[in-house]
């Protein structure tokens, strides 16, 4: 009878609420990714970013990363360093602190997010001049 009335629905959602952190972490969570999901932790990186899995979901779909709150709305794909996109991505089922083939060398950088769109983005310094200029009106004697 609970499941004809969509009540089983209902108690799905306040364990999802639950696991969340209450009502209150749980709208946040909503307002900064628009979705409500529930999932086992399988890591944190050194950005503040926290990497999810959870198996009832659709395959595709049951790997995820909610963002640090420093990036608030602004996140962006660029903010997830290049293991953790292996394990996003399926290309392996290890995450990063339990795969041991996963080289780490003294030349490799610290990733860094795309800035395009924002005031860091490169802008290349012209040496050439312009082929059209601006018209200047003349003033008024």
């Amino acid at each position: 009878m609970a499941k004809f009335f969509g009540l089983d629905k209902l108690a799905y959602l306040f364990r999802i609420m639950k696991e969340n952190g209450g009502i209150r972490s749980s709208l946040y969570k909503l307002y900064r990714m628009d979705d409500l999901k529930m999932g086992t932790l399988m890591g944190i990186d050194k950005c503040g970013n926290k990497y999810f899995e959870n198996n009832r979901y659709f395959f595709g779909r049951n790997r995820w990363v909610e963002y640090a709150p420093k990036y608030g709305t602004d996140y962006d794909a660029s903010q997830v360093p290049s293991e953790w996109y292996g394990w996003l991505h399926y290309k392996t089922d290890l995450t990063p602190d339990k795969d041991p083939s996963r080289p780490i060398y003294k030349w490799m950088s610290e990733p860094t997010e795309n800035m395009s769109g924002f005031s860091g983005a490169y802008i290349p310094y012209s040496t050439t001049k312009p082929k059209i200029e601006a018209w200047v009106p003349p003033k008024p004697s």
